[in-house]
């Protein structure tokens, strides 16, 4: 039977293989793969995954260099088995003995006992030839990116793409939102402080709690009560600069899983607020957010873009529209992206993004707004996006007033809209337009 080391490692290549050949997310596979392990091994598991899947193309560059030909398409999970072991070799502090011992033994707990060999000597030949200074081939192994990529982030930040993608390959930091209408950041601060946990706030957003370490949510206090939710700094400016202008009728569009649906009730539970998306699953989430927190909105299942099969006619005051998008300024949290995202994609959700806008347009009342969001950082879906919606609506104009002069520092001024990119201040890429309708 193989240790307990050598099976979290099988399971590691099996969650990379999922991701890599079978376009599965990586959340996705770590659910459907983490069950084969005891609690106790599945944050070394997750560390594994997400580092390999963080890490992929010069991984796979490497293993290229040592293999004499491709593993089998029926081997794939092998191939997969020696970027969890190159990886251990190079970015963490397993020694390299363990890694090397526990990845070949793992090459049984998969039942491909005939590439131990194969793995032994590849994992041994790395560190004997140092291929890891060896300068990369190709920029996408470069940079672990794919090269459609690159070449739009230089396009489209020529100045800042390096920043960009240096930024995506880093662990991103765990972020609180704290409850400010039960209590102040620095009361919940000490909080923390008094459950061992550091934590720092940022003036850019009032509400917001860097952890020095991330934390599983049953060890924060107060989450199960509604005191605090886990959210991206730069994802809670979206509730107050919706809200700055005291609507009583709000639509949250795309509302799943329901981080902003919670902020915008927190800031004022005394709104009608709608939570539509179009995923009934996914709208369960909402509902649990919304419970734990102690809030209550109208949840809906419907498409953004087909208000007329779910709208009852009633115009309202605000709209968030969390637009579905390339998820590019999200990398850090979620690598897989790199590898399942297409450049055709891009087209695909440009159009898909302009149809919501457009449909959700009418069902804003005059001198309403709505804040067109999304976690990308390319053009075609960001500023682009909204200009092109400008000009062909008379009705809508854009309000450049930032509701924070804090985040100032941190948004980028486009020709529309605002960007936030990744890695600043700590926090994610999105972008922010404030869109209003005008009073004839």
């Amino acid at each position: 039977m193989a240790s307990a080391g050598a099976r979290t490692r099988a399971v590691a290549a099996e969650v990379v293989d999922a991701v890599v050949s079978a376009g599965q997310s990586l959340d996705a596979a770590i659910a459907a793969h983490e069950g084969k392990l005891p609690p106790g091994d599945r944050s070394l598991l997750r560390m594994l995954s997400y580092g390999v899947v963080r890490h992929q193309f010069r991984l796979q560059e490497w293993i290229d260099a040592l293999v004499s030909r491709p593993f089998r398409k029926r081997d794939s999970v092998v191939n997969a088995l020696l970027a969890v072991g190159l990886y251990q070799l190079r970015d963490t502090r397993i020694p390299d003995h363990a890694a090397v011992s526990q990845t070949v033994e793992a090459t049984r707990a998969l039942r491909r006992p005939q590439l131990a060999g194969v793995v032994n000597a590849c994992l041994r030949r790395f560190g004997r030839e140092d291929l890891a200074s060896v300068p990369a081939r190709s920029e996408a192994s470069k940079w672990n990116h794919p090269a459609w990529l690159i070449e739009r982030l230089r396009a489209d930040w020529p100045d800042d793409a390096a920043a960009i993608l240096t930024a995506n390959n880093a662990r991103a930091p765990m972020w609180l939102r704290v409850n400010t209408a039960r209590q102040d950041v620095a009361d919940y601060a000490r909080r923390l402080a008094d459950a061992g946990i550091g934590a720092t706030s940022w003036d850019g957003v009032p509400g917001a709690l860097r952890l020095a370490e991330p934390q599983s949510v049953d060890d924060l206090p107060g989450f199960a009560d509604g005191d605090v939710s886990v959210q991206d700094a730069a994802a809670q400016v979206a509730g107050p600069w919706l809200m700055a202008a005291q609507p009583r009728r709000v639509l949250d569009a795309c509302a799943a899983p329901g981080g902003k649906t919670g902020h915008l009730l927190e800031l004022d539970p005394g709104i009608a607020l709608t939570a539509l998306d179009s995923d009934p699953e996914r709208l369960g989430r909402v509902s649990e957010n919304l419970a734990r927190l102690g809030l209550d909105a109208t949840i809906v299942a419907g498409d953004a873009s087909k208000p007329e099969e779910w709208w009852d006619g009633k115009q309202f005051d605000a709209i968030l529209l969390d637009a579905p998008c390339s998820a590019t300024g999200v990398i850090r949290r979620h690598p897989d992206i790199k590898l399942l995202r297409r450049d055709a994609d891009i087209d695909a959700l440009r159009a898909l993004q302009r149809r919501m806008i457009d449909a959700l347009w009418p069902l804003l009342q005059p001198g309403g707004r709505l804040l067109y969001v999304t976690c990308s950082v390319l053009a075609a879906e960001n500023d682009t996006l909204v200009k092109g919606f400008l000009e062909t609506h008379d009705d809508a104009v854009e309000d450049t007033v930032l509701h924070n002069n804090n985040i100032r520092d941190v948004m980028r001024r486009k020709a529309c809209g605002y960007q936030v990119l990744p890695g600043t201040a700590g926090v994610d890429g999105f972008f922010f337009a404030c869109l209003v309708k005008k009073v004839s």
